[in-house]
């Protein structure tokens, strides 16, 4: 997309649609009432491409079920793939985009609903803080209680990916997120900015990854935790962790205080229940939402559990 058109949809206050699976049920419902530029791949945003290092450039308009079937990604980045095989139902996964995923709303019911005032539609307050905020955050970092819908984003910051957009080169997901302190937006991203590519860096060998999700029926189910995990394990000792939790802050969050404290460790039963412990290190659950911080310590548990054996 050119320069040129980018400024007439800042002018005209439009949005994107790349996929369009999120903004299509926005505008469905009445949320969204501007008009629509539609994204039309270019080749910088299409296709993979892997480089000497044995990093890989992905366009931000792959769509979630090619990177799901992509074999090599499976090998280098287990967890990665596995958030873009979970998410969502196999409908969703072929439209959708890798860009889009990343860029897509709140899907806090008060936000959704067109008739309630909040703080990323121009409102005073979140009304999900003195409300309903069953499905909220367990980590209060802001004004705005909704957690960050997207799952590859806790991937791509588990990963270390980074992000190239219109008008920015390889900035970190957090820069592209933020911190959760501005409850007024779910990004960064000016109005006629977009997600051009994404870049993983080289895969490490021997490492395990891992993907799961706390929903709460078998299918199509927006998680109410879910965890991204790699773990590099040397005679049974912690040489590396990461973990990245979604669905329990309005951004993903890295669990920075488990990594560094179960490096250097034996993988025993031991080191699983302090990682068990220090997975809800930080937290500031809503009256309604510290049932997610046994949902988290359990999927840390799982994926070390599985690890050891």
């Amino acid at each position: 997309m050119t320069s040129e058109t980018r400024n007439q949809a800042h002018r005209q206050d439009s949005e994107y649609r790349a996929g369009g699976t999120d903004i299509t049920e926005r505008r469905r419902s009445g949320v969204s009432r501007g008009s629509v530029v539609d994204l039309v791949a270019s080749p910088e945003m299409s296709g993979t491409a892997w480089d000497a290092t044995g990093g890989v450039r992905i366009g931000a308009s792959v769509t979630i079920a090619a990177l799901a079937a992509d074999a090599r990604i499976a090998v280098a980045y287990p967890g990665f793939s596995a958030a873009a095989a979970g998410l969502a139902t196999p409908q969703v996964r072929h439209i959708a985009t890798l860009g889009g995923n990343l860029a897509q709303k709140s899907r806090c019911w008060y936000f959704r609903n067109p008739h309630i005032a909040c703080l990323k539609k121009g409102g005073a307050n979140c009304p999900s803080r003195d409300g309903n905020h069953l499905y909220g955050v367990a980590f209060d970092l802001g004004p705005c209680v909704a957690p960050h819908a997207s799952t590859m984003a806790a991937a791509l910051m588990a990963y270390d990916g980074m992000v190239t957009t219109s008008h920015r080169s390889m900035i970190s997901v957090k820069a592209l997120l933020g911190d959760g302190s501005d409850g007024t937006a779910d990004n960064t991203l000016a109005s006629d900015e977009v997600i051009v590519a994404i870049h993983l860096p080289a895969a490490v060998a021997t490492e395990r990854g891992y993907y799961k999700r706390a929903i709460g029926r078998v299918h199509a189910e927006w998680p109410l935790v879910e965890l991204v995990s790699r773990l590099l394990v040397v005679d049974n000792k912690i040489q590396h962790a990461f973990f990245c939790a979604g669905g329990i802050a309005p951004v993903p969050l890295r669990l920075t205080g488990l990594e560094a404290g179960i490096v250097g460790a034996e993988l025993n039963a031991s080191t699983i229940a302090q990682a068990s412990r220090l997975a809800n290190e930080g937290a500031r659950p809503l009256p309604m939402t510290r049932y997610k911080l046994q949902l988290l310590s359990g999927l840390v548990e799982d994926f070390l559990a599985a690890a050891a054996n």
